[in-house]
């Protein structure tokens, strides 16, 4: 692998809830193509995005803000999930799912973050 963040775990299981949030607003209605779903996407990009940016870093210290960043987007896709399990966009089983991968995901960044110290 030549770079370093193909090698974390924790971008891989990013890339995978990525993968998962992308099947849940794919079925959102077409006026939230630039509202929750665009939100969405972009935060859960975020996550593999910040893991792979900090892994480029000179310091444990820089790794660790921006995983830090991927643990706030993190938070911010179940928030959105709640608010599209509300409106009806994705079923109470769906949120529950991006809830539950969400809590793992987050649980294993901030394993990892522990590790750098």
């Amino acid at each position: 692998m030549a770079f370093r963040f193909e090698g974390l775990d924790v971008w891989q299981m990013g890339k995978d809830y990525a993968g998962k949030v992308y099947a849940a607003t794919a079925k959102f209605p077409r006026h939230e193509d630039y509202g929750l779903r665009s939100q969405m996407n972009r935060a859960v990009n975020s996550i593999c995005l910040n893991i792979a940016e900090g892994s480029a870093k000179n310091s444990n210290k820089a790794f660790d803000y921006h995983l830090g960043i991927a643990v706030g987007s993190i938070f911010e896709v179940v928030a959105a999930s709640c608010l599209a399990e509300e409106r009806g966009y994705v079923t109470k089983q769906e949120h529950e799912t991006l809830y539950e991968s969400g809590h793992r995901l987050a649980k294993s960044i901030n394993a990892f973050r522990k590790t750098l110290c």
